[in-house]
This record gives structure tokens, C-alpha cells and sequence, in this order.
């Protein structure tokens, strides 16, 4: 899956690595060969689910947890990532 961080200014945030956790119950209406691509699913799905429910797709049940870890959990990649963030941080204060 393709994911990016949205953009957005950086005044003065702290950052930090995070662990999300995301339940969702729902029922869809759908093309059933869709139902065996699971990249093509889950895009669909997020596309579907930042539109909200319609006549298509009815949300029954979500539930979100995000906390904090330690960065030292991140992936290399990932600690470079928040390093730059700090260091653009820095730069622009």
C-alpha cells in the first residue's frame, strides 16, 4: 500500500512514532472479482470511507487507537523520516 504524509506546516509540532490500530465493521455492496485484489480493496475502502457511508457501503462499527512508542521501535527508514522532520524543525525556528 501506498501511503503519504499529508502535508502540512511546521510551526513549532513536536513528532513522534505512533502505532495506529483501526477496527472496522461495515457492509458493502461491490463487484465480487474486487473482492480477491486486497491492495484494490483496502484503497477502495479508504476512499469509500472518507466520503462517508451512501448507498454502497453502511459503517456498523469503528474504533481508533493511536499511542505513542518509543522511535527506537520505527524502522530504520522511518527514524530517518522523523529526523528530518526535527531537523526541519530546527531550521525553520
Amino acid at each position: 500500500m501506498n501511503s503519504k504524509a499529508l502535508p502540512r506546516q511546521i510551526n513549532n509540532i513536536e513528532v513522534g512514532v505512533y502505532e495506529c490500530e483501526i477496527h472496522l465493521k461495515f457492509r458493502l455492496v461491490e463487484e465480487k472479482s474486487l473482492l480477491g485484489d486486497r491492495e484494490q480493496l483496502m484503497q477502495m475502502l479508504l476512499e469509500a470511507l472518507t466520503e462517508g457511508s451512501d448507498d454502497f457501503l453502511e459503517m456498523l462499527q469503528a474504533s481508533v487507537k493511536a499511542q505513542e512508542v518509543s522511535e527506537f521501535k520505527a524502522s530504520p527508514q522511518m527514524r530517518r523520516q522523523l529526523m528530518r522532520l526535527r531537523n526541519a524543525v530546527d531550521t525553520n525556528q
